[in-house]
């Protein structure tokens, strides 16, 4: 009796996992490269700033406008990741774009990413999106927007997992660059 029901158990864990990944090791730099820094801005809001409702699953759900400064020389693409690392279980991606040309400096508010040739991964949802902020009713959460400067582009297609776009990243990361902002019901 207390087998099956351990067995059980283990079982709905492993299901209540399912829908969420975690990321492998953080995308290391490119051989003998210190990783450079990039500035991530937006307009939609400021650094530490609350996240306007239109970027959030309470309202359009658009992804915000981003801006970064020039990356590091040897660019070959870059890669967009937006996480929650206070979500309960994981650090859940909300978004996952790669491949974007190497002179891209911004995305617009609820870009076509096809227009701006770069591949979108799949979120923590998983659907091929951006998936905007939602917490748990009652809770702030931290949100990162993180740019990385690529030395290469990644072998990968769209819908390629969180897992599998940071272990192509790793070892061709010149530069990376964040940041943060809020969201909470």
């Amino acid at each position: 009796m207390r087998t099956r029901a351990f067995s059980s158990l283990l079982a709905l864990s492993i299901l209540g996992l399912a829908g969420c990944t975690t990321p492998g090791p953080r995308p290391s730099a490119a051989p003998g490269v210190v990783v450079s820094s990039i500035t991530v801005t937006s307009h939609s809001f400021g650094a530490n700033g609350s996240i306007p409702i239109d970027h959030t699953c309470d309202g359009k759900e658009l992804s915000p406008q981003l801006t970064w400064s020039s990356p590091p020389e040897g660019t070959k693409s870059l890669a967009v990741v937006v996480e929650d690392p206070d979500a309960s279980r994981t650090n859940f991606t909300h978004w996952l774009v790669f491949n974007l040309p190497a002179e891209l400096t911004q995305i617009g508010e609820g870009a076509d990413l096809a227009a701006v040739h770069g591949t979108i991964g799949t979120n923590d949802s998983p659907d091929t999106r951006y998936l905007g902020p939602c917490p748990p009713r009652g809770e702030m959460h931290r949100y990162v927007f993180r740019v990385f400067a690529l030395n290469a582009q990644l072998p990968l297609h769209e819908g390629a997992t969180r897992a599998a776009v940071d272990a192509a990243m790793s070892g061709h990361v010149l530069g990376e660059g964040l940041l943060i902002a809020k969201f909470g019901h």
